[in-house]
Order: structure tokens, then sequence, then C-alpha cells
């Protein structure tokens, strides 16, 4: 049964073999899955014990089309093998015309001839390394290469299921440009905006009258997204796994050009949404300290969170529990995956320059304690997912993670009771304050949480004490509750939650 993006009860949800499937999954490094042996030796045994189930890798076209019309799947076949020893789901990028905004994966034959396959250019005529979305012929040629990807996996993985998603191309877009200057992009850009296009805005014109200030990055949206669309479809035809694309952030200082203009970032979701329907998501590659924000932009009706890069320093664990227990989220996937077992003064960081040419905040790539909190959390979401799967979309299940300096805590409202959550200071190389609270009766519920601490209160205008009947530690197991100590003591007097992810179980009765 091929992997599916269904509808739950409203929630957009992957089903992998028939059922409902969280993607609790790393990225590895760009160069890591070029080499089965590399794999072998220093990925692979990494990622063991950290109770991950899926892991997101690249599949560069050179490696794949060496030679113009000649196809090597060996390592497709060998990635896949290696999964399903590990017993892991994979989720494919397909590096093809373009990656983080370059044209650095296409083949040698493709690269070399810049005449039929031409870059995009400057306003002063410089070409840059970005072959042009308007450049039909890469366009087939990539379709082509990704068609045959697709079939290839279908042939050998359809029973199994080992490659859940694929994420077409990767960060795309022009940088050091607003948009293409080419010849051919300059004679589209004088034209009228695409029929679709003036359908979906209700305004016909050039690209200037119906878009104004932001026309140039809504025409590389359009034609970047049309790309993608039709190297998509191509895919989709031969085997119908779910794709989605990711984008570099729209962030400081703010202009297209200094982040790639024309990728899905959320200001033109609207474009890409209409150009390229065949993709179910549109995904954030998330860095920036204000991750909690960057996901709540994109998880909205139609575009289900899948996160499929995002920061590895350990407030990554309070943010993973947030995704899924707030936004009901797909995918998680931290990046660098593999580094997590290293010692952190063996891990080579970015240049500085490097980190704030790209705005990524260097505290991202701190993994100190990173791989302990994502691995409990990871294992608890795994254990709790019938729990999840019951409850989400109610009212009865609520999650919150410290989403600034100034964030001091939550109030929630259940039938019986209210609940404050206080949460601790950001403390360096430790989780963030973050939890999911879930009610299962009216005087019973069940509390997950990091960095925090829990009050429970009467309503508003009630004359009574809310008070513990019983606090019990404990753990899930399959999405039952497997008690540990009763709590009925001193330590009832505050529940308080740790740096490593604690669960109570929480009866109350007032007088």
């Amino acid at each position: 049964m091929t992997p599916q993006i269904k509808n739950d009860n409203g929630i957009p949800t992957l089903y992998v073999k028939g059922e409902p499937f969280f993607a609790l999954a790393g990225e590895l490094h760009n160069s890591s899955s070029s080499s089965l042996e590399y794999m072998e030796r220093q990925v692979w045994p990494n990622l063991r014990g950290m109770n991950m189930n899926t892991v997101v890798l690249p599949l560069s076209w050179e490696t794949i089309e060496p030679q113009e019309g000649e196809f090597d799947f060996s390592l497709v076949d060998g990635l896949i093998a290696q999964a399903r020893k590990e017993q892991m789901h994979l989720v494919f990028l397909w590096f093809g015309l373009w990656k983080n905004s370059e044209s650095m994966y296409v083949p040698r034959w493709m690269k070399e001839d810049t005449r039929t396959y031409f870059r995009a250019k400057k306003v002063n005529g410089e070409a840059i390394n970005t072959i042009s979305p308007l450049c039909a012929a890469a366009v087939e040629k990539d379709a082509n290469a990704f068609a045959k990807v697709m079939g290839h996996i279908r042939k050998i993985d359809q029973e199994e299921s080992t490659v859940i998603l694929i994420q077409v191309e990767n960060e795309i877009g022009l940088l050091g440009t607003e948009r293409d200057y080419g010849e051919a992009a300059n004679a589209a850009f004088a034209g009228p905006v695409p029929t679709a296009l003036a359908q979906e805005y209700g305004k016909t014109g050039t690209w200037k009258e119906v878009f104004g200030e932001q026309a140039e990055e809504a025409f590389m949206a359009y034609y970047f997204a049309s790309a993608v669309e039709t190297i998509t479809q191509a895919g989709q035809k031969e085997y119908p796994l779910p794709c989605y694309t990711n984008a570099w952030l729209y962030q400081y200082p703010w202009y297209p050009g200094s982040y790639p203009s024309g990728g899905p970032v959320a200001g033109v979701h609207r474009i890409w949404k209409c150009a390229a329907p065949s993709l179910f998501a549109l995904a954030p590659d998330i860095y920036v300290p204000y991750v909690a924000q960057v996901m709540e932009e994109y998880s909205y009706e139609g575009n289900p969170l899948v996160v499929p890069e995002v920061r590895k320093d350990s407030v990554t664990a309070s943010y993973c529990l947030y995704a899924f227990g707030h936004h009901n989220a797909i995918c998680y996937s931290p990046f660098g995956i593999e580094d997590l077992a290293l010692d952190p003064d063996s891990i080579e960081k970015p240049p500085m320059e490097v980190m704030m040419a790209l705005n990524i905040d260097p505290s991202a790539m701190d993994i100190t304690g990173s791989r302990e909190y994502l691995a409990a959390v990871y294992g608890l979401l795994g254990q709790i997912k019938p729990l999840l799967l019951q409850y989400r979309g109610t009212s009865h299940l609520r999650s919150f993670v410290k989403k600034a300096d100034t964030d001091f805590g939550s109030f929630f409202s259940f039938g019986e009771y209210n609940l404050k959550a206080a949460y601790g200071p950001k403390l360096p190389a430790k989780p963030l304050a973050s939890g999911i609270v879930l009610e299962i009766a009216p005087h019973a519920f069940f509390l997950m949480g990091m960095q925090c601490t829990f009050e429970f209160m009467p309503k508003a205008g009630e004359n009574v004490k809310a008070e513990l009947l019983k606090m019990e530690e404990g753990t899930f197991e399959n999405g039952q509750w497997k008690p540990g100590r009763i709590l009925n003591g001193d330590e009832k007097m505050s529940i308080k939650c740790g740096d490593q992810i604690q669960c109570y179980y929480i009866e109350l009765f007032k007088y």
C-alpha cells in the first residue's frame, strides 16, 4: 500500500501501510548518503538508540544519471536495503536542478552545457550558478530523471514502504538577484500574468500591474513552482508518493535575493499553491531562534506541518514536543542528526561569517545534551501516539512551549479545572519549557513536561479549592499508563518537571 496523506477527522495525517505514522526523524548532512560504505561506518551506528523511525537524506541527480540517458540506481537500492536492516523509513530529498538556490547537484553533462541549460542572470547580465526555471529543456530533463527514480522506487519498495515521502528540490530560489533577467525571463515578465494567477487574484495585467512592488518575487515564485509541479507530476505518474518542497526562510535583511527569491516563503504560498497543487505541503527549514513562530506560520488549513530541517541544539526537543502536540506535525527532523552521537567539542561548525550570511543562529549548532533530550521526547511520542490520535483536534489536548524570554507561562481552561503552566528560564544547553496536557476525565489528567511547573485551579466564580487526590509518576507503553511512585507526600506541594521529560497522572477533587 503506497504511503499517502489522508484526512483523519479533519487532520491531514501520513499513513504508512494503512496506519497513521508520525515521522520522528533526523536529516543527514548533504554528502553522507553519497557513499554506502560511509553510511555503514559513520552514520547508522550513530542513529541507534535515539528512538527515531525515519531518516531524511539526499539523493542527488548527478549520482543517478552520470551520463545522459544512463541511469544507475545502485545507491538507491543500497540506501533502501540499509534502512530496512536498521528498521528505518526514509524521506528522500531529490537534489535535482536546485539545492540551496544553486544548481550544484545536476549531472556534469548538464553543468557544462550552459547554452542548452542556461543560467539565470542578474540585471547587469551576469550569469549565476542557478539554472533558470524558465529553461524548459532543463526542467524536462529533471522531470525525466525524477520519473525514473520514482518508477524504480515503486518497483523495489511499494510493498515494503521504506520510502514514505519525497522532497522535490531543496531551498530553491535566486540569491543575489530579485528575479531572472535573462532573455526568456524578460520576455515573460513583460507579458501578462498567466491565466491561472489572474483567476486566483481576480486581476489581469502585467506582473507589475498585478503584483506591484512584489512583482519580481511573485514572478520567480510562479516559474519555480511551475517547474516543481512539472517535475513532481512526472514522478507521481510513476509512483504517487506524497511530495513536498522546502523553504529557506524569509528573514533579515528581508529583500528578495538576500533569501532565495521565488522559493516557497510564506508571502508567496498562494502562488505556490496555485502553480504546484501536486505538493501536499510547503515546509520550513528553521535555524532562527523563533522556531514556534515559524511553525505557526507554516501550519494552516491546506498546509500540514512538515519540518524537514530544524536546529539541532537542546531546545529542538521542546519544539518537537510542541510540533506534534500542538500542530499535528507529519515530520520533525533536526539537521545533521548523525552528529548528536559525537563529542560536542569535536563538531566542526560552519564559519561564523557563513552563519551570519545565512542568518543561522550559532547556538542552533550546539549539540550539548541534544541527543539525550531528543531521544527521550521521540521515545515518549512513539509511546503516546494512540493517545495523541485519540485526543488531537479536541479541547482535551493542549500543548505549549516557551516562545520568548518574556513568555512566562500558559493558562488553560478545561471542563472542571483551570491549569497554569509556569515556565522556567531559558538555560544554556537545556530544553525550553514545553509540554503536553491530556484531560482524560473530568477530574483526571496526564501531564508531560520539561522545565515547567503545573498548578490546578478552580473555575472562575467557584468558592472552592482544587486539591490533588492522587499524583503519580510513570511512563507510557503503547498508549497505556505504566505507574511508578505515588507522590502524595511533600512532592505534591508542587508539580515540577525538570530538564528531562517527565510524566504524571493526576487526579483532583474540590472542597
